[in-house]
């Protein structure tokens, strides 16, 4: 799976998942958590930092659908516009309401990007290697959401 994906992506979607992985290891270790809140600040620790990240993350993925959108003409194109904005939409509207809600909410909305990544993909606007990459990158990210919900 890893030897399709290009060096490049790989790389640097690995690296985006560290605020996820940091903020769930916060959540486990709550020493660590509270030296990070002490030392960087309580939006750095614990769940506060995957809300933060994950709602910053599910815009910037509007932005890459909405890229892939462009390589599209016509029908095509205009519904590939419109599916590219419900990420950030969906983080805008979602992510209040306390960090339990808004963990659920994120964890629904990175499982909903996963569903028009599909999408994108069988269309033929996403690169070959695309799903490989994004069902990795979604499953990290979930399941660190995961532990700022339900730990």
């Amino acid at each position: 799976m890893f030897q399709t994906i290009p060096r490049a992506p790989l790389i640097l979607g690995l690296a985006g998942l560290l605020p996820f992985l940091w903020g769930a290891l916060t959540v486990l270790f709550p020493d660590l958590g509270l030296w990070t809140a002490q030392t960087l600040g309580p939006r750095f620790a614990g769940p506060y930092v995957m809300l933060f990240y994950g709602a910053v993350i599910l815009s910037f993925m509007s932005g890459v659908l909405w890229g892939f959108a462009a390589r599209a003409t016509g029908t095509l194109a205009t519904t590939g516009y419109a599916l590219s904005v419900i990420p950030a939409l969906w983080a805008f509207f979602m992510t209040g309401g306390g960090p339990t809600s808004a963990g659920m909410n994120l964890i629904f909305g990175f499982a909903g990007l996963l569903l028009l990544d599909l999408q994108f993909a069988r269309w033929g606007l996403a690169p070959a290697w695309w799903m490989p990459l994004r069902l990795l990158l979604s499953a990290v990210v979930i399941a660190c959401l995961a532990v700022g919900v339900f730990l």
